[in-house]
């Protein structure tokens, strides 16, 4: 392994050990479970912009970053043998696939309420 890919992966482990120290304590605060299931009903903090998002916009502006500094440094005419290349590479691809993942369980979980919250005042109109 090269010393990018290294420096890379030493990064990631430094992300992720601080997005788990952040998350970890919210997730057990705020979501509330019953029976191991997500109760949609009593947890609103899906209806707001919460730590969670917070710390996905960080993470995509940071993969941003990454990926111009990536395109920057392909210009200068380096090649994969660049530590700087695989630095960028293995960062934008890393986290562009968590962004994308996020995003995609916010929404299922932000509709999943709507549908809880909705659904719960028409059965109490009936």
């Amino acid at each position: 392994m090269e010393i990018g890919w290294i420096i890379s992966l030493t990064m990631m482990g430094v992300w992720i050990s601080v997005l788990m120290a952040i998350a970890i304590p919210f997730d057990r605060k705020y979501i509330v479970r019953e029976n191991g299931k997500i109760n949609y009903k009593k947890t609103t903090i899906f209806l707001r912009w919460n730590v969670f998002d917070t710390m996905t916009l960080v993470v995509a502006i940071y993969t941003i970053v990454c990926v111009q500094a990536l395109n920057i440094v392909l210009s200068f005419g380096q090649t994969i043998d660049s530590p700087f290349v695989q630095f960028f590479t293995n960062q934008s691809q890393a986290w562009v696939i968590v962004t994308v993942c996020y995003l995609i369980s916010r929404l299922s979980v932000t509709l999943k309420s709507i549908g809880a919250h909705l659904g719960g005042e028409q059965d109490e109109k009936q």
